[in-house]
């Protein structure tokens, strides 16, 4: 039942030695997703031993450099190292455009297809679902376009009680109907009420990725109640100016939103290289928000 999220660039437009511009790397159900890919992000997937080959999708939450600059090189990087599998893109319309085109220049033919699902819509969307997850958009508030991510399990069948079901001797043939919600119907006609033979499904969890934006309570009723919520917090309070000029959050209103949502943690990232640590940013957000940490390149996590 993996859910993971590698942090593989915690900071914002300036890289550091220490901290690489956004990209992040999940592992949901054996569900590979990229969600964003700046310069360096095929190096930092080296470094922390993640395996670029087995993605199915990338996620471009917006078509700032720090975001996407690092996609055509790790496209061809795959194609050069035996990549035949599809993968599916997404992102602002222009990025198909962006990307084509330094293909076509560099006279590059990729051995695989990549599959475009241009997003441009201000409300939330469906863009992808199988039978185990489905991923939103979250629509934000940017300078430029931009979204970000709500992935999220689909509801799960009821769980056998086996103590119970071993001591009832239920037939092995009736498990099947009775997660799905069905009443046992014994041999001699007498039945035994489903919710005596099971238990309550395993919750689901969902993992919301808020890239640039300001503050923005139009996101709460799409991350309410998350497992888990990534909000970039690029600045301080003190720079609260600076943060409403750039469209851009602080750690402080990360926090009242990770409170105002009711999720469960909050991860904060997308940090101005102007911060040499992150102690001030858990200070600011702790106060509103308790369980709240400072990503670093390299962390995972695992809901």
């Amino acid at each position: 039942m993996i859910f993971d999220i590698h942090i593989l660039g915690s900071g914002s437009a300036v890289p550091k030695l220490h901290r690489n511009p956004t990209s992040q790397y999940i592992n949901v159900l054996e569900r590979y997703i990229l969600i964003d890919c700046a310069e360096g992000t095929q190096l930092q997937m080296q470094k922390y031993k993640v395996k670029p080959q087995r993605l199915q999708h990338i996620m471009i939450s917006h078509l700032h450099g720090d975001h996407y600059l690092g996609l055509v090189g790790l496209l061809s990087s795959m194609h050069l190292n035996g990549r035949t599998k599809p993968i599916n893109l997404y992102g602002p319309p222009a990025l198909q455009k962006i990307v084509f085109d330094q293909l076509h220049y560099s006279k590059t033919t990729l051995a695989f297809d990549v599959h475009f699902t241009p997003l441009e819509s201000k409300e939330s969307e469906l863009i992808f679902e199988d039978q185990c997850i489905e991923v939103y958009t979250i629509p934000l508030e940017h300078r430029v376009y931009c979204n970000g991510f709500l992935i999220r399990e689909k509801d799960k069948p009821l769980r056998i009680n086996k103590e119970v079901a071993m001591k009832m001797k239920v037939p092995v043939a009736w498990m099947h109907r009775i997660v799905k919600g069905e009443d046992w119907v014994k041999e001699d006609g007498s039945l035994i009420p489903n919710s005596d033979i099971t238990l309550p499904p395993v919750p689901n969890r969902s993992y919301a990725y808020c890239s640039d934006t300001r503050y923005a309570e139009s996101m709460l009723s799409i991350i309410q109640d998350a497992t888990l919520l990534y909000h970039e917090a690029t600045f301080l309070e003190d720079k609260l100016d600076r943060a409403k000029k750039t469209y851009h959050s602080t750690a402080k209103q990360a926090a009242t939103i990770a409170a105002k949502a009711n999720v469960s943690q909050l991860l904060l990232g997308h940090f101005s290289a102007r911060y040499d640590t992150t102690e001030d940013f858990i200070k600011e957000a702790t106060p509103i928000f308790s369980n709240v940490k400072a990503v670093e390149d390299g962390d995972k996590y695992s809901i």
